[in-house]
């Protein structure tokens, strides 16, 4: 991986953005994406929209050449989060997911409220289990079954640091496994947000013919809200979004049901409904010619990415979808292998070189 690139990686995955509080990333990402597009600008919503033009700009007339089409490259930045809603007389806080958590996984952890004041370590439990009835012992506590502790001896200091309404995440932290593998919070897609990123970096001096829109949406996790507002704005011909899904390389999980996936054996390719049929081959015409390993993987129905919100704007965009293999999602310890972010990011920029003003994208 490009050292440049790795490193703003990891700032990214070390860096909070909970939906709604994305501003910290996309800060990182307009000073990223500077450097290689024509233009960065940030929309009302907060997206973050790196256009890269055609070059060189055609001889022939206005007229003639038609306007090039537009080709919008989608990774959100946001990640799941918590918000606090309450502080009680002892100082501890009572807080509300945002976005969908597992409470089994959430119990235990470190955790890092932000504040106005800067950030705050706290942790999240409930009583121990010597002190549980056997009912509380065999149920799954809810969100007002849990509190945050952060040290506070009462309501009075707490309230002094934390205001209702601060963002709460996972302690954010990256770490290299054995055999390329990567683990951190928010892999969840601020890897798809790298790779349209990447992309970017990649396609800086290349010959296009179309006009590049690696777009950094947020508030995904909640609705793909950013990609809705962005890809109206953008008006674009053809759509790909990058996010996770889920690799198949563990124990427990049903191949019959969601497909073999593997960690290392390159991004994955989707097919269904949710995706145009031109854009799949395209991107697997790419991949052959360029010998980039991908998978292929179906998807039965509308996608919870932003490539759903892409295809169903407006008059309609030709969409297509790039998985990045992850294992345990929503995790503190989501794992990803460095190798599947690199071909992604290669895969959409020869994509975009390929696209021409002549291309018929109508299935």
């Amino acid at each position: 991986m490009h050292d440049a690139s790795f490193t703003f990686l990891k700032n990214v995955l070390e860096t909070p953005s909970p939906s709604g509080y994305e501003r910290p990333v996309q800060d990182l990402v307009r000073a990223w994406a500077g450097q290689f597009a024509d233009e960065t600008r940030t929309d009302r919503h907060g997206n973050v929209i790196a256009v890269l033009r055609p070059s060189p700009p055609s001889p022939l007339p206005q007229a003639t050449r038609g306007e090039p089409p537009r080709v919008m490259l989608a990774g959100h930045c946001d990640q799941i989060g918590l918000m606090v809603q309450y502080i009680d007389d002892n100082g501890y806080l009572y807080v509300q997911p945002i976005g969908g958590w597992d409470m089994q996984i959430l119990l235990g952890q470190n955790l890092t409220v932000w504040t106005a004041g800067g950030p705050v370590p706290a942790v999240v439990a409930r009583r121990a289990p010597h002190l549980l009835t056997n009912e509380e012992r065999n149920k799954v506590p809810q969100f007002q079954d849990i509190w945050l502790d952060a040290g506070f001896k009462d309501r009075k200091e707490a309230e002094s640091q934390i205001t209702a309404g601060d963002a709460v995440t996972f302690a954010l932290g990256y770490r290299d496994l054995r055999n390329g593998l990567a683990v951190s919070p928010a892999m969840d897609d601020k890897v798809g947000l790298w790779v349209v990123m990447e992309a970017l970096r990649l396609l800086k001096g290349r010959h296009l013919q179309a006009t590049v829109y690696a777009v950094s949406t947020v508030q995904e996790e909640i609705g793909l809200r950013g990609a809705t507002t962005s890809t109206y704005g953008i008006h674009p011909t053809v759509g790909v979004a990058v996010d996770v899904c889920h690799a198949t390389d563990t124990p427990g999980n049903d191949k019959k049901q969601i497909g073999d996936v593997k960690l290392g054996s390159g991004p994955v390719l989707f097919r269904g409904p949710n995706i145009s049929p031109r854009v799949f081959e395209r991107l697997h015409e790419a991949a052959k010619a360029h010998e980039i390993a991908v998978q292929v993987r179906g998807a039965p129905r509308g996608t919870g990415t932003d490539a759903n919100a892409m295809q169903l704007s407006r008059d309609g965009v030709a969409a297509g979808l790039i998985g990045i293999p992850n294992r345990y999602m929503h995790s503190p310890v989501e794992v990803v292998h460095l190798d599947d972010l690199d071909r992604a990011a290669r895969l959409l920029a020869e994509f975009c070189v390929s696209v021409t003003p002549q291309l018929d994208w109508t299935p």
